[in-house]
């Protein structure tokens, strides 16, 4: 499964790229407002430098031709961008433009299985139900990735499935155990992945080991 990161920062993106675990990054208004300063157009410039990977881009119109520009602006930053419309009966006909113009597209606010497969049919590149928002409401967001998994690998579908809204590490292996192309997450999570109390107590315990013999050493050595 490729990991994203979901974020706006360009600090944690250059992190995550020197870790060599990096695969693709997602934006949204919401996180590049989160980072402000340089303008969208010039921090997605800067993210599809850091990596070759799928970045999306999200429009903001909700109009058909506000979305179709906004499009086309993005995908001529840089060959890597992924244009991100959100789920609706004006964005699938986004989609299916853009798609028809060679422009990849990564449909968000994906609940359903249906909305999955809808985007799929328009074009979408990426499709990416938010399973954190659906935990948030008491119902299982992963229900939707196995359903979505088990749909495209029954009709061959080529769209690759984002596992979106991520809150936790256990999201993460979730979503891999449910069949999830991708998981975007924020750089938060990707560090809790990273750690466990047992392995820092290990690093601890080696280092404080190797302390003790190098003074006996040096003891016997005077």
């Amino acid at each position: 499964m490729k990991i994203f990161l979901d974020t706006a920062d360009i600090d944690e993106i250059r992190i995550a790229a020197r870790w060599g675990v990096l695969d693709g990054v997602t934006t949204n208004p919401s996180l590049y407002a989160k980072v402000g300063g340089a303008s969208y157009d010039s921090i997605l410039q800067e993210v599809c430098r850091i990596t070759s990977g799928p970045v999306s881009a999200e429009v903001v119109a909700d109009d058909l031709e506000g979305m179709l520009t906004e499009g086309r602006h993005f995908a001529k930053l840089a060959p890597n961008i992924v244009v991100k419309v959100a789920m609706s009966e004006i964005g699938l006909e986004a989609i299916s433009r853009l798609a028809d113009e060679g422009i990849r597209t990564n449909c968000t606010l994906i609940f359903t299985a249906n909305q999955g497969l809808l985007a799929a049919k328009a074009g979408a590149s990426l499709v990416s139900p938010f399973v954190g928002r659906l935990d948030d409401i008491n119902q299982d967001g992963m229900i939707v990735i196995r359903e979505l998994a088990e749909i495209f690998a029954i009709h061959e579908i080529d769209a690759e499935i984002i596992s979106a809204s991520i809150r936790h590490p256990q999201h993460v292996t979730q979503s891999a155990l449910a069949g999830a192309h991708i998981a975007t997450m924020p750089f938060k999570v990707l560090q809790q992945m990273v750690h466990h109390p047992l392995t820092d107590k290990g690093i601890a315990q080696f280092k404080a080991d190797w302390a003790r013999v190098q003074a006996e050493l040096a003891a016997k050595g005077s």
